[in-house]
């Protein structure tokens, strides 16, 4: 519709989760190598949990594209269910054929399939989605994956992804058990008032447009509104666009964007209490929203505190492949020295 009229290839802020348009902020970027050091070392379990619209999906698309060929992949999105249809589920995702009502027979089928690629030294990883609707049940019954496992490695990865309330149940102490298996724990927050400018100029460019077409003020709104939540700011940014293109501005200014807050509002976009005054002033829940930054911002240092480990764990890795490196060069070089050796002996007894 608006495509044409402001040169876009296509839209630039559809809510489909594409890895194409992953923008990777800080905070996304340090979630992106905490989940890739996970995957690489073939840890046990991985959480990673973040409010609604976030782009958890979106990371998980993008890490999929970067393993697959690496490693067995499977989904489960469905977490409504029981023990019994989890596991169902997860050989139909590996594209084995379960025994419905045969539980013993299904882990056995599960078990030989993680063994024959683990003889083919291929990694198998799941990923279950909105995690945070698994019963303590089925949790439990993911947690007892963990015993299938070598001598030496986890026979299967798995990635727990879902909304912040599934982080706070694991560390109820029902859950220790597979809490203290979580190798890898990331909490991905939403965007700064700074990261949400860029956000927006970033998807612009990515389809060719103008990254400046929004005013700086109308972004302010949106950052307010959205509280740097990404679907969100697709939400008010793909109707801004619309408007304009409606009205033929070459611009969105802050006018269009307090349209679609108003117009929007039915949609759980924008709370009629925090409605923005006509003079363009702040909204009049001010003291609430700084409230919020401070909450977020007590999050974020309490979630750097508990990964200062997987830091550690990270560098540790680095410096063990630096290590590795070295020693190989070391046994090249080594070997050239004791060729030069035996060659020198030879020629002496000649």
């Amino acid at each position: 519709m608006y495509e044409n009229f402001y040169g876009l290839k296509e839209k630039p802020f559809q809510i489909t989760p594409n890895p194409k348009y992953l923008y990777l902020s800080p905070v996304h970027e340090n979630a992106l190598t905490y989940l890739e050091y996970g995957l690489m070392e073939n840890v046990g379990f991985i959480l990673l949990t973040g409010n609604i619209g976030t782009g958890k999906t979106t990371m998980v698309r993008y890490l999929l594209d970067q393993f697959e060929t690496e490693k067995e992949i499977a989904v489960i999105f469905n977490t409504n269910i029981t023990a019994d249809e989890l596991l169902c589920l997860i050989l139909q995702s590996f594209e084995l054929e379960p025994k419905n009502g045969n539980k013993t027979k299904n882990l056995e089928i599960f078990q030989e399939f993680l063994i024959d690629r683990y003889s083919k030294n291929k990694q198998v990883l799941l990923i279950i989605d909105e995690a945070q609707n698994l019963s303590d049940e089925v949790l439990e019954e993911i947690r007892m994956f963990s015993n299938l496992q070598s001598n030496e490695q986890n026979l299967i990865q798995i990635m727990l992804v879902g909304q912040p309330e599934l982080k706070d149940r694991l560390k109820q102490p029902g859950h220790n058990p597979l809490s203290q298996r979580i190798a890898v724990n990331f909490f991905l927050s939403g965007l700064t008032d700074k990261e949400t400018r860029s956000y927006i100029a970033y998807r612009l460019e990515k389809v060719g447009g103008n990254p400046d077409i929004f005013t700086p003020e109308a972004v302010d709104v949106i950052y307010r509104v959205s509280r740097g939540i990404p679907r969100t700011i697709n939400l008010l940014c793909d109707a801004a666009l619309v408007y304009g293109f409606g009205y033929e501005l070459e611009t969105i200014e802050v006018p269009v964007i307090e349209q679609v807050i108003k117009d929007k509002g039915g949609m759980g976009i924008y709370d009629e209490t925090e409605k923005i005054e006509e003079n363009g002033d702040k909204p009049k829940s001010q003291v609430d929203w700084l409230v919020e930054r401070v909450e977020d911002l007590e999050e974020k240092i309490k979630r750097l505190q508990e990964d200062l480990d997987v830091i550690l764990k990270i560098l540790l890795f680095e410096e063990r492949k630096r290590n590795d490196h070295l020693l190989i060069l070391y046994s090249e070089l080594k070997a050239k020295y004791d060729n030069m050796i035996k060659e020198d002996e030879r020629d002496k007894d000649k």
